[in-house]
């Protein structure tokens, strides 16, 4: 999976909310069939959100686009993916996961939703939510249980399914969901999944709140949050593009060393620091990814 700084919830019965979302600059849209959808409106948000998958191949290639199904002990999963699992589809947001069975079992049934809409097995990645007290614990074996794996995505919402399971208290500075945000970050990290997510910030009018939580987010080593509501674009999507200053910076630590290394040495004095092939590819994988942000 590419990487991701913002990934919009939009619920998938509401015609037209997708292209608004894709306008306000979000990197994915998340068409979610679960808890936004009332149990009445099921079957009509499977039919949009194809619709949607559909007109968002045509109309924003660029766009990731991502449906949140139904959790595998409800009636609704399996129509949801005969539904959605389509050219344009990149992946799955994965509810209520508690261990690597459940990945497995996502799976096996995307599989046989490819075959069925022609696709090549394997197109379509998931991204487990970790939001259940077991899926925490399991976090490890989760993000290594299937190659479709392409990230976590870790919840720390106010008041929702997670801070109801484990029993913390929400603050705004995060402490009570620090360790197990850390330990998600390595359990990605020690997969070999780059891109770990983070969600997500419910006070819609805290802007500044919010930008304080993806700066720390973000040096935790997440690289994207999950939102709900289209004027926390703009403030993710800063604060997850690695800055312009910086950027600059590696460039002209790339360009050091690399010379050095052409007069047969291996590391470099650069701005008076020492640096050699460690630091520069810490700098060569900043400078892609602010490629990969403007070319986007």
């Amino acid at each position: 999976m590419r990487p991701l700084r913002s990934l919009l919830f939009v619920p998938a019965h509401r015609e037209g909310w997708a292209d608004k979302a894709v306008r306000a600059g979000t990197d994915a849209v998340i068409l979610d069939l679960e808890d936004s959808v009332p149990p009445t409106l099921k079957a009509q948000a499977r039919d949009v959100a194809a619709a949607t998958i559909d007109s968002l191949r045509e109309s924003a290639p660029g766009v990731t686009v991502l449906v949140r199904p139904n959790a595998l002990d409800t009636e609704h999963f399996g129509r949801d993916l005969a539904a959605v699992v389509r050219p344009g589809l990149d992946g799955l947001l994965l509810p209520k996961v508690y261990g690597a069975r459940d990945v497995l079992d996502f799976a096996a049934l995307i599989d046989h939703f490819e075959i069925e809409a022609g696709l090549t097995r394997g197109t379509t990645e998931v991204v487990p939510t970790l939001e259940t007290a077991k899926s925490l614990v399991n976090c490890e074996e989760i993000a290594a249980a299937h190659p479709r794996v392409a990230s976590l995505m870790v919840a720390a919402a106010r008041d929702a399914d997670v801070s109801r399971e484990v029993g913390f208290e929400w603050t705004p500075e995060g402490l009570e969901t620090l360790h197990y945000r850390s330990k998600a970050v390595l359990a990605c990290r020690a997969a070999g999944l780059a891109h770990p997510v983070v969600g997500l910030w419910q006070e819609i009018g805290d802007l500044e709140g919010l930008r304080q939580f993806a700066e720390g987010n973000r040096r935790l080593g997440f690289s994207g949050q999950v939102l709900i509501h289209p004027s926390h674009i703009e403030t993710v999507n800063d604060v997850y593009a690695p800055d312009p200053k910086v950027v600059d910076r590696f460039r002209r630590m790339i360009d050091a060393f690399e010379k050095a290394q052409e007069n047969g040495q291996a590391a470099a004095l650069f701005e008076g620091e020492h640096v050699d092939i460690a630091h520069v590819k810490t700098a060569r994988g900043v400078v892609a990814l602010a490629e990969s942000i403007s070319n986007s």
